[in-house]
């Protein structure tokens, strides 16, 4: 019998999947990360606790499910390790004028490093998510699916998973709908069988985020100027960290047609205005590019291309310019590529790798 650490959230995905193992006759821990400090969880506002993840409530409700299956549940402290790996690095990406993806971020240095390590402390085998993806192997090589549910499928968030990693992970939710994890919690009496997803930046549920940014700097940020594309002045802004790429809402600015943001002048302290049709482009360099599929690859290779989470796949090529640097060319111009977002690539339900846009 395996011996599997399973990811609890306190959510019913992560519940579901620890079921299905036991079900399965695997050796089950439950376990959830702790990412923030006492002080941290009093910060959180009342009403936007519920949308956040990985709360004291949160951990009430794992504890309740794994009782109810009559398994192990422990509580890991990783505030200190997950503010240096991944809200630092939040803060320092969006002063650098970049548009983070932090989930990213966590499931590549907590999820999948942190808690596999402390796994194999515990002599477990591997380690188990509610992560709706799919993971198989071709020859030699460890291969990412998308989750078979398209509505729900996290494989864009997972890309940076190494052989390694993926070679101990189980993702038992993979091959369900989310309508069928559901209806197991129902049948089997789970607590949390109608709890919500949470959707939001765990460290700050209400989506202020540079209300987030300033309380953790200490400092406000900056008013500058609006500017359009020749540097003519059009405006006062509100500091670079209220922006990002694409951005049309709550810019305060009067003209004949509507603006965008089209960029972030940081060293200036500018907010570049212009056309929606300026947001239009068809290439994008990416770097820390972590290829999945193959060890590297020769020449131009055909995929599909997501360059945010919520973005329909679209037809691309994938070159490799360097040992971790690629360039992604689309068939079709895409609108607002974002610096410090994600570019996923795909052929079919296999992802073949992603980085982070420059």
């Amino acid at each position: 019998m395996k011996k599997i650490l399973t990811a609890m959230s306190g959510g019913v995905d992560s519940a579901v999947a620890a079921w299905l193992l036991k079900s399965r006759g695997f050796g089950v821990t439950g376990a959830m990360m702790k990412l923030f400090s006492d002080s941290d969880l009093r910060e959180i506002p009342e009403n936007a606790q519920s949308r956040a993840c990985c709360t004291l409530s949160d951990a009430d409700d794992a504890r309740n499910v794994a009782d109810s299956m009559g398994i192990p549940f422990y509580v890991f402290n990783f505030a200190a390790e997950f503010a240096e790996a991944v809200t630092k690095k939040f803060v320092l990406a969006y002063q650098q004028g970049h548009t983070p993806n932090p989930c990213i971020d966590c499931n590549r240095f907590m999820q999948f490093e942190k808690f596999l390590q402390r796994a194999v402390q515990l002599e477990c085998d591997g380690i188990a998510t509610g992560h709706y993806a799919r993971i198989s192997r071709d020859g030699g090589r460890f291969l990412l699916k998308k989750g078979l549910d398209a509505a729900k499928d996290q494989s864009y968030v997972l890309y940076a998973m190494t052989q390694e990693q993926l070679a101990h992970t189980i993702f038992p939710l993979g091959e369900l709908r989310k309508d069928e994890v559901r209806a197991i919690a129902e049948r089997e009496g789970f607590t949390n069988a109608k709890k919500r997803d949470s959707q939001d930046i765990c460290f700050a549920p209400d989506g202020d985020y540079a209300g987030f940014i300033e309380n953790y700097t200490g400092a406000a940020a900056q008013n500058g100027d609006f500017v359009d594309g020749d540097g003519n002045v059009l405006g006062k802004h509100r500091g670079l960290i209220n922006y990002t790429i694409g951005q049309r809402k709550g810019l305060g600015i009067s003209a004949p047609a509507p603006l965008y943001v089209l960029g972030l002048d940081v060293s200036g302290n500018k907010v570049i205005l212009g056309r929606n049709e300026d947001l239009f482009s068809r290439e994008l360099t990416a770097t820390d590019f972590n290829l999945i599929a193959a060890e590297k690859i020769e020449g131009a290779l055909r995929v599909q291309a997501k360059i945010r989470y919520a973005h329909a796949p679209q037809a691309a090529v994938l070159r490799q310019i360097a040992e971790d640097t690629f360039r992604v060319e689309f068939d079709e111009p895409q609108r607002a590529i974002t610096a410090g977002q994600a570019v996923v690539c795909y052929d079919g339900d296999v992802v073949v790798g992603g980085g982070t846009i420059e």
